[in-house]
C-alpha cells in the first residue's frame, strides 16, 4: 500500500501544481483588457476494491486529476478611456475580428484605426461589422454578411439626396375659416448635389375637420425664375376625434426633373403614416397650430470629424455643420457554450465543437450584450480570491508532499523487517 501512497501523492502534487499554475496565469492577467479568470475543478480517479466483511464497497482512492480548467465569463469593471473607438461589452457576447487564419473572437475593445481606415485590434486583427446602407432611410443593414468596418477620417462622405420627410404637425381645430393660409412649416431637404433647399408647406382650414395643403419650393432653386414651384397640394380631412382619416397614406412631393444647380430630382415622401405604429403624424386638436418634429434623411456632403459609437454597436459619424450618420454598426458573437472555446492567445478566442456554432448578430439582440462606447471592460481576476486559492493550493501541495514523506519512511520501516 505504500506504493500506492506514492502514487497518489504524487498525483496530487501535479494536480495542485497545475491549479498554482493557473492561479499564477490569473494574477498576471489581473491588467489585461477583457480578460476572463479561470478556474480549476479536480477529480478523483477510480477506485481501488478491497476485501472486507462490510456489505458496503470497500474501495480505496487511487488519487486525483485536473477534472477542468474553464474560464469565468463574469463581467469585468467598465472603465471609461475617452477614446472614441474604444468599445465595452456589459453583457454576454463577442467582437468578432479578422485576420489571415480567419474569425475569432474577443471582450477587448480596445480598437483604433489603420492607415487604411480600417477598424483593427491593437494587433492587427480588423473588426467586423456590417456597412451597408438602406438607400432609401439610411439605415445600416444588419443582415446580410459581416465585412471590415472601414471609415476614413477626414475623407469627403458623398452627399445623400432626400427621399423621405417625417413631420408632427397639429392643426388647431379652432382656426377660423379666412380663405388665406392659416398655418405654414418649413421642411430642409438636400437634393443629389448636397445643396439643401426648403419646400415650404401652407394649410389653409376650409371647413369643420377640413384643410388642404399645398407644397412648394421657390422657382429659383428650380430654374432661376421667380415665385414658387408646387410640389404637391391636396386636402386633409379629420374624424371627430381630431385623427386623420384622409389621406389614408403617405404623399408624395413630384420634385422637378432638375434642380437649377444641375441635380437631378426625385420624387420625396412626405411619411405620414410612420412605422411601426402607422399612426397619423398629423392632427387636429384644439390647440395651437405647430410643428413639434421634423425629420429627413438627406446629408450634405463632408469630411468625417468625429465617430462614437452607442449602445446598439452603431458608429455614429459627425461631419459638416454637426450632421451625424450611421455608417457602420459592429457584430457580436454569442455562443451556447463560451466556456468551450479556445483561447488563442492576444485575448482571441477560437471556435470549438464544444462552444457549438457562433449566433452573430448586433448588440441587445438575440440574449447579446449592449455596448458603451470610449470604454473598455477590465479583467474580471479578483486577488482576494486568487490569493485565498494560492494558500489552499499551496497547503495542499504540502500536504501531497508530506504524504509521499510518510509513505518514504513507512517503506523503509518495512524494510528493516529484515536484518
Amino acid at each position: 500500500m505504500a506504493v500506492g501512497s506514492f502514487s497518489a501523492g504524487l498525483s496530487g502534487l501535479n494536480a495542485n501544481a497545475t491549479y498554482l499554475s493557473v492561479i499564477g496565469n490569473n494574477l498576471a492577467n489581473i491588467n489585461t483588457i477583457g480578460y476572463k479568470t479561470s478556474s480549476v475543478s479536480f477529480a478523483d480517479l477510480v477506485s481501488q476494491t478491497v476485501g472486507g466483511t462490510s456489505i458496503n464497497p470497500m474501495q480505496v482512492g487511487l488519487g486525483v486529476v485536473t477534472g477542468s480548467i474553464s474560464p469565468v465569463f463574469s463581467q469585468g469593471a467598465i472603465e471609461n478611456t475617452r477614446e472614441a473607438t474604444n468599445v465595452a461589452i456589459q453583457g454576454s457576447g463577442f467582437f468578432v475580428v479578422r485576420g489571415e487564419s480567419g474569425d475569432a473572437y474577443t471582450r477587448a475593445g480596445n480598437f483604433s484605426f489603420n492607415a487604411d481606415g480600417e477598424l483593427v485590434t491593437s494587433d492587427g486583427w480588423r473588426v467586423q461589422g456590417y456597412t451597408q446602407l438602406d438607400p432609401a432611410t439610411g439605415e445600416v443593414v444588419t443582415t446580410g454578411g459581416m465585412s471590415d468596418i472601414v471609415v476614413p477620417p477626414g475623407v469627403l462622405r458623398d452627399p445623400v439626396g432626400t427621399t423621405s420627410v417625417r413631420t408632427n404637425i397639429n392643426l388647431d381645430a379652432g382656426a377660423n375659416v379666412t380663405g388665406a393660409v392659416n398655418f405654414s412649416t418649413p421642411i430642409k431637404i438636400i437634393d443629389a448635389l448636397g445643396e439643401s433647399h426648403v419646400i415650404t408647406v401652407d394649410f389653409q382650414k376650409t371647413g369643420p375637420g377640413a384643410w388642404t395643403y399645398t407644397a412648394t419650393v421657390p422657382q429659383a432653386d428650380v430654374n432661376g425664375g421667380t415665385g414658387l414651384f408646387q410640389l404637391s397640394t391636396g386636402t386633409l380631412t379629420f374624424d371627430g376625434t381630431g385623427t386623420l382619416t384622409n389621406p389614408a397614406a403617405d404623399v408624395v412631393f413630384t420634385a422637378p426633373a432638375a434642380w437649377a444647380n444641375g441635380a437631378t430630382g426625385g420624387n420625396i415622401t412626405w411619411d405620414i403614416t410612420p412605422p411601426p405604429s402607422d399612426k397619423p403624424s398629423i392632427t387636429s386638436f384644439s390647440s395651437k397650430s405647430e410643428t413639434s418634429l421634423l425629420t429627413q434623411n438627406g446629408s450634405e456632403a463632408g469630411q468625417i470629424s468625429n465617430i462614437s459609437v452607442d449602445g446598439e454597436g452603431k458608429i455614429i459619424a459627425t461631419f459638416g455643420a454637426g450632421q451625424t450618420v450611421a455608417v457602420g454598426q459592429l457584430a457580436l458573437a454569442n455562443f451556447n457554450n463560451p466556456k468551450g472555446l479556445v483561447k488563442l492567445g492576444a485575448n482571441r478566442y477560437g471556435e470549438s465543437q464544444a462552444a457549438g456554432i457562433p449566433n452573430v448578430g448586433t448588440a441587445g439582440t438575440g440574449g447579446r450584450g449592449t455596448l458603451i462606447g470610449s470604454a473598455i471592460e477590465q479583467s474580471n481576476v479578483d486577488i482576494a480570491t486568487e490569493f485565498t486559492q494560492m494558500i489552499l493550493a499551496q497547503r495542499g501541495y504540502q500536504a501531497n508532499s508530506r504524504t509521499i514523506t510518510v509513505a518514504d519512511e513507512v517503506l523503509v520501516e518495512t524494510l528493516q523487517l529484515k536484518r
